[in-house]
């Protein structure tokens, strides 16, 4: 056995591959590389520690449902009552979903689970393996963002579903009669959670201290411009989700209520582009972020 390294500069022989030379790795198109990180993110997503803690979250609104369901199988309160008046088990389940679900939970799983896309890789100094494969880089965010909107929607609709069974049967409501608004709940709640998810994916991306940032969003300035008069609302996310939820809610008691509240909302067909809007704007930017931001990793 000879110990004389290989002339790299010696013709090569027939059917010899030269040692220095290799195939190129070619990056598969942005899609299938979605698609690559959304099968590897589903997985870490529904069986991770943040999952188990927002489904705890999730589930209060149904022991508020199992409560009313039992109080009045009792005869307790003899059905609930706002003011005296009896209130019917569908006007109490769009009051939830406003309430609980829109203004409450669906910016929380926002919050929590879209500033975490690349901020949780940051920290568990994880993002080198995923940014050293060939695959571009705006793909992970999109696919991580593709497996929150799955994670959540199987997080959220189960639940609105059997609070649905819980409630609308209060005060002799039909199921059957309310089924619609069934139906225009979940639609909304799921365009809920992909717009907020997509702002957070930005800030997350963006933002050194993303969970900060994405709860003064939420919960600091989306509020306060909601409140203040002029065009600072048409900013907020909650502005455009208003202006659906009368239109999946009973047309009597809470719902004529908010309707009543907030008189200046867009009509439908607005509110779903911008919703559209914010989707596929902060997507993009969020994408565009992750290409273009250095990341680095603190010792």
């Amino acid at each position: 056995m000879s110990d004389t390294a290989p002339d790299p500069t010696a013709p090569a022989s027939p059917g010899h591959v030269p040692w220095a030379a290799g195939p190129a790795r070619q990056a598969p198109p942005f899609l299938s590389a979605a698609m690559r990180v959304f099968d590897l993110s589903m997985g870490q997503m529904l069986w991770s520690r943040r999952t188990i803690f927002l489904g705890l979250i999730v589930g209060s609104p149904l022991a508020l449902g199992v409560l009313f369901r039992v109080l009045e199988m009792l005869g307790v309160t003899g059905g609930v009552r706002i003011e005296g008046a009896a209130v019917t088990g569908p006007t109490i389940f769009g009051g939830m979903i406003w309430i609980l679900y829109l203004r409450f939970i669906v910016p929380v799983l926002g919050v929590f689970y879209g500033t975490a896309l690349i901020a949780d890789e940051v920290d568990d100094k994880t993002i080198t393996y995923l940014f050293v494969r060939p695959i571009p880089h705006g793909a992970v965010l999109a696919g991580k963002y593709l497996a929150y909107l799955v994670t959540t929607v199987f997080v959220v609709l189960p639940s609105v579903v059997i609070l649905y069974l819980l409630v609308v049967p209060l005060g002799n409501g039909s199921l059957a009669a309310s089924f619609t608004a069934l139906l225009k709940d979940l639609a909304l709640l799921g365009i809920g959670l992909a717009a907020y998810g997509a702002v957070f994916a930005f800030i997350g991306a963006y933002f050194k201290y993303p969970l900060v940032t994405g709860l003064v969003f939420a919960f600091g300035w989306e509020p306060l411009a909601m409140l203040l008069p002029g065009y600072l609302r048409r900013l907020t996310i909650a502005y455009y989700l208003q202006a659906l939820v009368p239109h999946s809610m009973p047309q009597e008691g809470l719902g004529s209520a908010l309707q009543a509240l907030f008189r200046e909302v867009p009509p439908v067909w607005v509110s779903l582009v911008w919703l559209a809007g914010y989707v596929v704007v902060f997507i993009a930017l969020a994408a565009r972020t992750v290409e273009r931001k250095e990341y680095v990793l603190e010792q």
